[in-house]
């Protein structure tokens, strides 16, 4: 059997690209673990008999639950005090929208933020396939009966590290609004481009029941806290805050309600809450939906329309930010501004736009409201590595290709420099940044975020292709623009990245998790968090509830990543704060429910969760390694 060594080149943007990796070559075979039980020097075993009897070795253990907080911790004065601070709203309630009926609370008069005006939002995005869920109230929690708690046996193969987190580092499980929640159209809450994705997208499944979490959400909590858990990471939905999203336009009281509500009952359960303001679900009335927005999709490399590059869109989006960070700053540590905004970023103006109302939001956070938690955004995966570490060729293909992915973000907001030149040659109508834009971004995120799921190999594009990148960057409809290199899933040996479990999914490919920290940190130089991983198992849909539960290839993903993370500490020198396992719940995967993420199982036709083995695991894992908090 022959091995490959590897070492991964350094990726220096400016001025050029160092090549420090060389592939080495050798022959042998794998190698026994050594063992010092007594019988390592025996020359053979000796065969005997004894008196067999049938024993039960294993200790059976329930997960321990997590224990609360002494006190609440607090990160900014109460919203009492910090009213005046807010910006000032209205508050209004709208009720529950019904398809192809009549408006509900019809308006007399000219009210353009009645509940009219909210219904007819409703009528002009018209869901398709419209449906509801079987809860219409908040259901109310019970304990989770010890059978359910009980561990599975040890996985055979498990880690064999013996190091520790650091201690204050961060663990739980993440979810976001618009793949948890449902109720859509209920209490208040206006249309976003989510719950109208299936009028746009053929293949989409709609989505307007998913795990019924809005209802559910303290039964969830429940479960969560059972298990040990002690962040949990979730998202708010604009459009249940702000319906008509203009600045000026009242507020949604039972919207409001609802997120106080479930960052209290986090709390009180012992979990620290983590709150993203943004997950890929603009409210319809930024995001629109007419022709002249549909018209736009696609111009910036074939990436969905966010409606970020709106003129409207900082002024409304901060005038919503300021009011979930005023009214709850005192309870909720991080802060999460956007998640992923590349993959919905059309074009330049919307890059812009995306690091102002960053920027603005920090600045408030910090200057005004003298919070003391913290506030980023999330970068997306999967960097860039390049395929060949020793060609140069490759090592700037995949600095070219993160450039575009990360740094056009990246680097006003934690260096408060410029755009990358790679961008700015490419994107011709990019917005400048003066001085005092890069002095206002810059430093405005305290932790370097990212969702890491996989890893691209990259190198430049494929000669036999008939282009060139010179041709591509200067050609929008490049199949390849704007990153102008090729991705592949084969590593330069001709073996697969890792594990993948369907066309759609990520590979399994934790090392290069590794490697791409590794960039990150030396590169943005702040500290880090792991905001969301996780992994699919193979036709997991189509198998029964057992088979479900029992989904060893997500743990040996989990295991094999967090073992990563703690190299990444001790042996690279990375200050890495924490990591959020993607989902407590299998969910709908914008389009489809088939991709189970979640560590829980849920029946879709009657709500009930199940821990899956991999939960077990994740959490042993953690519980092993952080010091008790």
């Amino acid at each position: 059997m022959t091995r490959v060594s590897v070492a991964l080149a350094a990726c220096l943007v400016i001025p050029l690209l160092a090549v420090q990796a060389q592939y080495r070559y050798v022959s042998g075979n794998g190698t026994a673990s050594s063992c010092n039980d007594g019988y390592s020097n025996a020359t053979a075993p000796t065969p005997s008999y004894s008196s067999f009897a049938y024993t039960q070795t294993q200790v059976r253990q329930t997960a321990t639950r997590a224990s609360t907080f002494t006190s609440t911790p607090t990160y900014a004065a109460h919203y009492s005090s910090l009213s005046s601070l807010a910006p000032q709203v209205s508050t209004s309630t709208y009720g529950n929208w019904q398809s192809g009926g009549s408006p509900v609370g019809t308006s007399t008069g000219f009210e353009p933020y009645g509940t009219a005006a909210w219904t007819s939002l409703w009528q002009f995005a018209n869901p398709v396939n419209f449906t509801r869920g079987i809860y219409s109230t908040t259901v109310a929690p019970t304990p989770v009966a010890t059978a359910e708690l009980v561990k599975p046996d040890p996985l055979y193969f498990g880690p064999t590290d013996c190091r520790q987190f650091p201690e204050g580092f961060m663990w739980g499980v993440a979810g976001s609004a618009g793949q948890l929640e449902g109720a859509v159209a209920d209490e208040g809450k206006g249309p976003n481009a989510l719950d109208v994705s299936s009028s746009e997208v053929p293949s989409f499944v709609d989505n307007f029941s998913a795990d019924e979490n809005y209802y559910l959400y303290r039964q969830d909590i429940e479960r969560l806290a059972a298990m040990g858990i002690k962040y949990y990471s979730f998202s708010i939905s604009w459009s249940r805050i702000f319906p008509f999203t203009e600045v000026g336009s009242p507020l949604n009281a039972a919207g409001l309600a609802h997120y106080d509500d479930l960052i209290d009952v986090c709390l009180q359960n012992g979990i620290a809450p983590v709150v993203t303001l943004a997950h890929l679900d603009t409210p319809l009335p930024v995001w629109k939906g007419n022709n002249t927005d549909r018209a736009r999709r696609g111009e910036f490399g074939g990436f969905t329309n966010g409606g970020y590059y709106r003129d409207d869109f900082v002024d409304s989006f901060v005038q919503y930010g300021k009011t979930i960070m005023a009214h709850f700053a005192d309870r909720v540590p991080i802060w999460v501004t956007f998640n992923e905004p590349w993959p919905v970023t059309t074009n330049a103006q919307a890059a812009y736009n995306v690091i102002r109302s960053h920027a603005e939001l920090y600045h408030y956070y910090h200057d005004v409201l003298n919070g003391t938690g913290s506030v980023t955004y999330k970068s997306g995966g999967p960097l860039g590595i390049p395929l060949d570490p020793t060609n140069a060729t490759h090592v700037d293909a995949s600095c070219r290709y993160n450039d575009f992915y990360t740094g056009v973000f990246a680097n006003p907001i934690y260096l408060g420099q410029d755009y990358p030149d790679a961008y700015k040659e490419t994107v011709k109508d990019y917005v400048p940044l003066n001085q005092s834009d890069l002095e206002y971004f810059k430093g405005t995120a305290d932790l370097f975020a990212i969702n890491i799921y996989s890893a691209n190999l990259v190198e430049p594009i494929d000669p036999s292709s008939g282009r060139t990148a010179a041709q591509c960057i200067s050609n929008k409809t490049d199949p390849g623009w704007p990153y102008c290199t090729s991705t592949t899933t084969l590593t330069e040996t001709g073996w697969q990245t890792g594990y993948k479990s369907q066309s759609a999914s990520p590979y399994s490919a934790p090392r290069l998790t590794r490697t791409a920290f590794n960039y990150l940190w030396n590169t943005y130089k702040t500290p880090m968090i792991l905001m969301e991983f996780g992994f699919p198992v193979f036709g997991e849909a189509e198998k029964d509830l057992d088979a479900q539960r029992y989904d060893t290839p997500r743990s040996e993903f989990l295991l094999s990543v967090m073992s990563e993370l703690l190299a990444a500490i001790w042996e690279d020198g990375i200050d890495l704060r924490g990591a959020f396992a993607w989902s407590l719940l299998d969910n709908w995967e914008f389009g489809s429910f088939a991709p189970h993420f979640g560590m829980q199982t849920v029946n879709r036709t009657t709500q009930e969760r199940a821990y899956k083995r991999s939960f077990f695991d994740f959490v042993d894992f953690f519980q092993a390694r952080v010091p008790q908090q």
